[in-house]
């Protein structure tokens, strides 16, 4: 996400930095650039005059004149100004002083209401929580279908009952279901149409009613742009949101309903959906994506996907290894499927710091290719290869390569990357690595 974006913000700053000083001049010129960039990832009007009249005002002050390093104080109060605009603190649930806490989803069809509510609910589950879903959407048989099965995928409760039953009779005897059952939280995927009507908008105002929820949380598809925005004002207006989940982040490369919808509807962002996996979401922390907007990677969400991916008694295990050199393919292939488990690798280089450009520039999916490779060769070899990777031979090789569906060539070409790590890992267990690499392995 936000690709176009962030590579023309740092072509801005990039420039500037080549500067030693900065001219009235140079600011005036830095921001129109900005100004273009902003409009050209649909980010609304009034939100990009609103952020460039801050900045400039900023800049224009001593503490960027006197500075030694003025490019970078012009970086960082346009990252302050990004954060100010998508709100300043990240998005939090309020929990109901007597459990269950109920969240009732809105949102129009195709917006992927009812993917994000079993996504909220697997975010709670691994929070501690205990949920349930409610289907309440009888507009929409599938809808129903649909969230039973990924209840039944993620091992969540799903209160459901026959299309033809009403809604609220639905949602009053699933409350009762939460409170036998102590749940903490209840999840409402409510039915949504294909554009806002009067008859939609009553219904929810009396569920609303009746379920008394502590969040209404609108799902919105960010790859809509400024409709989004218009979309958020319309349901704000009518049944009052307390904030937003913005779905498909990850296809919308130029990000601007993210930096707008804040701003303008006064709703605050939630979570975003970044993938169609039910770990794909993640809470919304403004200054975590003002820093990838800026190319400044955002490594809290990289390690807090590591965490998650890798078990404490694993990752304590894969440390004594690297550290005695004794790190071998079974290993290796321990560590790539942990890999697979934070997600794609190009939401991954995105994070880091100065990679978000490189992150652009991967055809889709080719890294995911090259670990399914890497994959099926391991998984074709004994469990002597892959613990002694040493003995094997030219024949062992044919053999790997025909079980892997690969050639030779690929098999050699793993196993000389391999053997290069290892040395690696022997010399820092050593302690005779260069400086520079010797924290790898501390």
């Amino acid at each position: 996400m936000f690709e176009v974006l962030s590579d023309r913000l740092t072509g801005v700053f990039r420039r500037l930095g080549s500067k030693g000083k900065l001219t009235e001049k140079d600011i005036d010129e830095a921001l129109r650039q900005v100004r273009l960039a902003l409009l050209e990832a649909d980010v609304n009007f009034k939100v990009v005059k609103d952020l460039l009249a801050r900045v400039k005002e900023r800049s224009m002050g001593s503490e960027v004149h006197q500075s030694l390093s003025p490019g970078q104080q012009i970086v960082k109060i346009v990252n302050e100004g990004l954060i100010d605009v998508l709100g300043g603190e990240p998005g939090r649930l309020t929990t109901s002083p007597q459990p269950p806490s109920v969240v009732m989803l809105v949102g129009l069809q195709g917006s992927g209401k009812t993917t994000t509510a079993a996504k909220l609910a697997r975010h709670l589950k691994h929070s501690g929580q205990k949920p349930l879903l409610v289907a309440a959407d009888n507009r929409r048989p599938a809808a129903i279908e649909q969230l039973v099965t990924l209840g039944n995928q993620l091992d969540i409760p799903v209160y459901r009952e026959a299309p033809e039953v009403s809604p609220r009779d639905v949602c009053v005897r699933a409350l009762k279901k939460a409170k036998d059952m102590a749940a903490t939280w209840v999840i409402v995927d409510t039915a949504g149409r294909l554009h806002i009507d009067e008859e939609m908008m009553t219904e929810l105002t009396l569920l609303k009613k009746e379920l008394k929820p502590v969040e209404v949380l609108l799902v919105v598809d960010a790859m809509t742009g400024q409709e989004a925005v218009r979309i958020a004002g319309d349901f704000h207006s009518r049944v009052s949101l307390t904030g937003l989940i913005l779905t498909k982040m990850d296809g919308d490369a130029r990000g601007g309903a993210a930096l707008s919808i804040r701003w303008v509807s006064g709703v605050p962002i939630k979570f975003l959906g970044i993938g169609e996996k039910a770990e794909a979401f993640e809470p919304f922390y403004p200054d975590r994506l003002a820093s990838r907007i800026l190319g400044m990677g955002d490594i809290l969400t990289f390690v807090e996907k590591a965490e998650a991916a890798l078990e404490e008694d694993q990752a304590r295990e894969l440390k004594k290894k690297v550290q005695t050199a004794t790190f071998d393919l079974e290993d290796f292939l321990t560590q790539l499927r942990s890999i697979k488990k934070m997600g794609p690798i190009s939401q991954l280089v995105e994070m880091l710091p100065g990679m978000s450009r490189l992150s652009a520039r991967l055809p889709e999916g080719t890294e995911e290719k090259q670990l399914k490779k890497v994959e099926a060769i391991i998984l074709s070899m004994t469990p002597d290869e892959r613990r002694y990777p040493n003995i094997i031979g030219g024949s062992r090789r044919r053999r790997i390569a025909r079980g892997s569906g690969l050639k030779p060539q690929d098999i050699n070409q793993l196993l000389n990357q391999f053997h290069q790590m290892q040395k690696l890992m022997k010399m820092g267990a050593k302690g005779k690595l260069p400086s520079n690499l010797m924290g790898m392995f501390r």
